[in-house]
């Protein structure tokens, strides 16, 4: 070192990660409970559809009645079971709909109880502005999904999305699915005139899963593109570390 150069500083060591506790154990239990009962569930519905794969409104709907939607049945590997089975597909279906249910009503109350609603799903007139919409947008586009004010509050495109699928999509599954079942059909026929007749639900059940599906696929690419591994960590142990580029600013 020459002697008129003054003596550099170590830098100083980088700061050590910050961990928070993201989610609670009801959403855990409820997010892996449903990661496995919706992929049966789509693929057992998928072979039921396969018997008749027409969609009709109204109370009926045949072979030779006008179809507003006919699509060619699904492949094997798309279906639980790969091979034809009406019955083997019923019976996995309805067992998972008791679980997709009974969960969903113990996800709502254990979210009410422990305020998860209110803390995290609670809309905001201010989130709503088409300035702020805008600007959640741009962050999207650019790989920015926390806040690095309020990292664990979920966005609006987040809160839209997990409220749309808990207090309308899931419900309407479950709902038009009771209104299928014949044997619920004879006991509440009110229910079938809520969705304007069986072929109505059964197309409105179609929609929902269709939405679900997509639903997933976006979920799925976020996560990919947010950190897989700290993401699916914090849904495993409820830790959650602070990417770095959020704890530098």
């Amino acid at each position: 070192m020459l002697p008129d150069e003054p003596e550099r500083e170590a830098p100083p060591p980088a700061p050590a990660p910050r961990r928070l506790y993201r989610h609670r154990l009801a959403t855990r239990l409820w997010h892996w409970v449903n990661a496995v009962t919706v992929f049966i569930m789509i693929g057992s519905g998928l072979m039921i559809f396969n018997a008749h794969p027409r969609l009709y409104w109204g109370q009926y709907g045949a072979n030779f009645d006008h179809a507003w939607l006919v699509l060619p049945r699904f492949p094997g590997w798309a279906t639980i079971p790969s091979t034809y089975s009406l019955a083997i597909a019923r019976h996995w279906h309805l067992f998972f709909a008791l679980i997709l249910a009974f969960a969903l009503l113990g996800f709502m109350i254990a979210s009410l109880a422990n305020r998860h609603f209110r803390e995290r799903l609670t809309l905001r007139r201010a989130e709503l502005a088409p300035a702020h919409l805008l600007a959640d947008l741009k962050a999207h586009l650019a790989f920015r999904f926390h806040d690095s004010a309020d990292p664990l509050a979920f966005n609006i495109f987040q809160k839209l999305a997990y409220i749309g699928v808990i207090f309308v999509l899931l419900p309407l599954l479950i709902f038009t699915g009771l209104a299928l079942s014949p044997g619920m059909g004879a006991n509440w026929p009110w229910l079938i005139d809520v969705f304007g007749g069986r072929q109505s639900a059964r197309s409105i059940h179609f929609l929902c899963m269709a939405a679900t599906v997509a639903f997933i696929v976006v979920h799925l690419a976020l996560v990919i593109l947010a950190d897989a591994v700290n993401e699916v960590r914090s849904m495993i142990t409820g830790w959650w570390t602070l990417p770095d580029e959020e704890e530098a600013s």
